[in-house]
């Protein structure tokens, strides 16, 4: 059974790719002929990218914590019981966006500088972006108290 479940839209992420394709295109077209074939290559690869890092859900099910980026082709879970402590955080431009390693461990964030920094039993932490940084940690917390027990 869900007892929580929210997706964040990282929408953005097409607008900055569409610029980021757009230039060696106009560029190659206008100036440099030869940019526009790798150009052309790359185009596929920035939709492909935008696809799967379009939004990022988050969910409390079945004794665990699971996110996924877009489609869900990158997931993780991690069992509630494992969890010690889940803390609304912010994280900054440096840390930016995506996955990647920070100040909190691996962070996977798809917009904004809201996160909620989970530590475990074994040692591991990590850092899950998010527009409801406090509903989420209260959530982690209840379900991860109830599935010690």
């Amino acid at each position: 059974m869900k007892t929580y479940q929210h997706t964040q839209s990282g929408n953005w992420i097409f607008s900055v790719l569409a610029v980021v394709a757009a230039v060696p295109v106009i560029v190659g077209a206008v100036q440099f002929r030869p940019l526009l074939y790798p150009a052309f290559l790359l185009v596929p690869i920035l939709l492909l990218v935008g696809w799967l890092f379009h939004s990022l859900t988050i969910e409390i099910a079945d004794s665990e914590l699971r996110w996924r980026f877009g489609p869900g082709l990158i997931r993780k879970q991690v069992p509630l019981g494992m969890i010690t402590s889940a803390e609304p955080v912010r994280t900054n431009f440096l840390e930016g966006w995506g996955i990647h390693l920070s100040r909190f461990g691996w962070l996977y964030n798809i917009s904004g500088y809201d996160a909620v920094a989970i530590r475990m039993k074994n040692g591991q932490h990590f850092a899950l972006g998010t527009d409801e940084s406090q509903a989420l940690s209260d959530a982690i917390r209840s379900a991860s108290e109830a599935a010690a027990c």
